[in-house]
């Protein structure tokens, strides 16, 4: 019997059960389709009309049907440093974009000291071979220096439309992270045309006006939930990934507090109530390497309304977060067999996935249904 429910649970979702599974049912969690394949996808986000735009680690962004049997490359992309952790990142619509037909993506570049994110825009023209006009660049990291880590560089529109909130990862620098002054281990909080917003909370103190929060690692992940609050989630070193609400002018610690440990065995002080930094609403130990962020709000699993889906790189898993207004608590956590870059909410509630991989191999685009 224990090796039924075993081989049971092995054809979830490639060997997923969750809570239920685990207590019995028989039911599958979700159903699979695989839609397309990609070479290193990073981000993916939805058209009006059900169509996607997809980045590629290397530069690539591609116009994708809604059933993934076409594809076409989007011209104007900027020269992209694809080196290591870098490439080509997040894309994201503008709000409006209906009629302004904004994107909004991010990409790593070499400059002056080293290397660093930088946020742009363009607008997405489709007469004749599909391309971004007009692109500008909004924002860049500061300082850029050298190596090629830790970029961040995620996106996400206020619920009102009126701010961007981007995130700059301190590029394994430790120290950025708690200097005033760079952008670096900082979400920000910019205007659509990427300038300080603002109101911002610590400029009076001598930050960047743009900063928001600080105290940041990697951060891979940032969205809002319909409540208006911002969630964000981070790699930790050796142990202590971490999901974050994030509040106004707060410091997150790093490299500080933390509740991994440096990759060489050193300690680090964990979080500890009244040590003065904001500690995580949730923590994984060992690390499940948390890739893309998504808030579920569809109809086609009204259990998860509301909860934070992340995609797990190391970990090749789909991480479901329980939110409960400004708390959180692990939920389930299915194995996929792959690594997983991004994860996003489709215009009918499903939920898809971009692996990690090559094209051939584990870089496919995934549907998961209702099973």
């Amino acid at each position: 019997m224990l090796r039924k429910r075993l081989i049971t649970c092995a054809i979830v979702l490639l060997a997923g059960c969750s809570a239920s599974e685990r207590a019995g049912a028989q039911e599958p969690v979700f159903k699979r389709e695989i839609v397309a394949d990609f070479d290193s996808p990073w981000a993916m986000t939805f058209l009006p009309d059900g169509r996607m735009l997809v980045t590629e680690k290397a530069g690539q962004l591609l116009l994708v049907s809604a059933d993934g049997k076409t594809r076409q490359s989007v011209a104007g992309i900027p020269m992209v440093d694809a080196e290591g952790q870098g490439g080509l990142m997040d894309v994201v619509l503008a709000p409006g974009f209906a009629s302004n037909r904004l994107v909004y993506f991010s990409y790593s570049a070499k400059g002056e000291g080293g290397k660093g994110v930088i946020l742009a825009r363009g607008k997405l023209v489709e007469q004749g071979a599909p391309r971004l006009e007009g692109v500008e660049t909004l924002h860049s990291a500061h300082p850029f220096v050298p190596g090629n880590g830790h970029y961040s560089g995620r996106i996400a529109f206020s619920p009102d439309g009126k701010y961007l909130f981007y995130t700059n990862g301190e590029r394994q620098k430790f120290d950025p992270a708690q200097d005033p002054k760079a952008s670096l281990g900082k979400v920000l909080r910019l205007t659509l045309d990427g300038k300080p917003a603002p109101g911002n909370p610590l400029a009076a103190q001598g930050f960047d006006p743009a900063v928001w929060s600080y105290g940041h690692r990697n951060l891979l992940g940032i969205a809002f939930d319909a409540k208006g609050n911002l969630w964000e989630q981070e790699m930790g070193p050796a142990g202590g990934d971490e999901v974050n609400l994030i509040l106004p002018g707060r410091n997150y610690g790093w490299p500080r507090v933390s509740n991994g440990s440096h990759y060489d065995g050193r300690d680090i002080p964990d979080h500890k109530p009244g040590d003065g930094y904001e500690a995580p609403k949730v923590w994984w130990n060992p690390v499940i390497s948390p890739g893309g962020l998504m808030i579920y709000s569809g109809a086609m699993f009204p259990q998860w309304r509301g909860d934070a889906f992340i995609g797990g790189l190391s970990s090749e898993s789909l991480v479901r977060v329980d939110l409960d207004g400004t708390n959180a608590k692990k939920g389930d956590q299915w194995p996929m067999g792959a690594r997983i870059r991004e994860v996003e909410q489709g215009p009918d509630g499903a939920i898809w996935l971009l692996e990690d991989g090559r094209q051939g191999s584990t870089g496919r685009l995934l549907k998961l249904t209702r099973g």
